[in-house]
């Protein structure tokens, strides 16, 4: 198969894993009308095509939270990537290191904090969701700071899990489920040798690291449907923001007035995210949330943006909204699942090349020349 974009990896992705894992990675909550929407507003966003600008060698480079990045791409948390390759988080981290970008750990990924950061010279980045349980917080906190991780990215818009009718049909989840992902196995032997052989241990590595004892995938929907907290406030977060002295990041922004709360709390930045269309189906995309936000809050904090993304095109469209940098979730995940760490560095390289052509042909010879001059604002979809 010719891999020459996110598209063909997703597609390489779909016939190489077992069903339950392709669709917990490539689905959204309920009828997932968001998850369309983030993809299509984006396609919608016509660029301003300029031409004999002068555009010789295009800059990609820029700086986020003091680190120098090759691009304004981080790799965004995303739950079990260790069982989309083998022992994935860290092919990923190597990934992005190699590419000079950040690689951000999920709470539930396979691979502990420890055993990922060890295998990066680039300091990553970690994720923590807002947990009843909170000395798994503190514990994570203290184990991620002491491996020498830095940037914080914390998810509030899971206060409880959005409802993923997929996960059910696939085996995810639903009546008979380990037995379902066993028989999937054995009709994918090449993912099952690979990761389900060699890939071990299939546990949660953060939180078996802070229960002193595995917990498994089947544990998995379990352990986060009973520690979400929905009762949780900004009050609620001043320990953390108090405790860690390196940028804290509040992911999970769709509305201006929650981005000005993030600026009073003290947050140095924000992801304007619906969580990829998982959680609450029908709210805006982020590429039609973004433009609001960035107007009341832009200089204030650095702005990222996810969900959606798969494309070099579509990170100069989210910058050219008002982001400052962009997350890349399920592109790089169907990349990792395809080829492991190679196919990562691929993707990334596919993505940098994309934006080469998007900025000479919009007339911007670095990243602070794109922005709403760089888009068609009279061609619209309807809202």
């Amino acid at each position: 198969m010719i891999i020459s974009s996110s598209t063909d990896y997703r597609e390489a992705a779909r016939r190489r894993l077992p069903p339950f894992l392709f669709h917990y990675i490539d689905g959204g909550a309920y009828a997932e009308h968001t998850l369309k929407r983030n993809v299509e507003d984006l396609a919608w966003l016509a660029l301003r095509q300029r031409v004999l600008k002068g555009v010789g060698d295009v800059d990609l480079s820029t700086t986020i939270f003091d680190e120098k990045l090759s691009m304004p791409v981080a790799l965004a948390p995303v739950g079990l990537t260790g069982m989309y390759a083998r022992r994935g988080e860290v092919q990923a981290a190597r990934a992005a290191e190699a590419k000079g970008i950040p690689f951000t750990l999920s709470t539930v990924s396979v691979c502990p904090i420890d055993e990922v950061q060890s295998q990066s010279r680039r300091p990553i980045w970690f994720q923590l969701y807002v947990l009843k349980d909170r000395g798994f917080m503190k514990d994570a906190l203290e184990r991620a700071w002491a491996a020498g991780i830095r940037t914080l990215v914390f998810t509030v818009d899971m206060p409880v899990p959005g409802a993923r009718y997929r996960d059910a049909h696939s085996g995810m989840s639903g009546p008979n489920a380990p037995l379902r992902r066993v028989l999937q196995a054995f009709t994918h032997p090449a993912w099952a040798v690979d990761v389900g052989l060699l890939g071990r241990p299939h546990d949660l590595g953060n939180i078996s690291a802070y229960r002193r004892q595995k917990t498994k995938l089947a544990d998995y929907i379990g352990w986060l449907g009973a520690n979400f907290d929905p009762s949780i406030g900004w009050s609620d977060l001043q320990w953390i923001r108090d405790f860690w002295k390196g940028p804290m990041v509040i992911k999970g922004i769709l509305d201006p007035e929650d981005a000005r709360d993030a600026v009073r709390f003290g947050a140095d930045g924000i992801v304007v995210s619906n969580h990829g269309g998982r959680q609450l189906d029908g709210v805006l995309s982020s590429a039609r949330a973004l433009p609001a936000i960035a107007d009341v809050v832009k200089g204030d904090l650095t702005i990222l943006a996810d969900s959606g993304i798969r494309s070099g095109l579509d990170v100069v469209r989210m910058l050219a909204q008002g982001a400052d940098g962009v997350l890349l979730g399920r592109a790089f995940v169907y990349a990792l699942a395809t080829a492991g760490q190679k196919g990562v560095e691929n993707l990334l390289d596919i993505v940098a090349k994309e934006m080469r052509v998007a900025m000479t042909l919009t007339g911007a010879r670095s990243i602070s020349d794109i922005s709403r001059d760089s888009l068609v604002r009279q061609l619209e979809k309807p809202a």
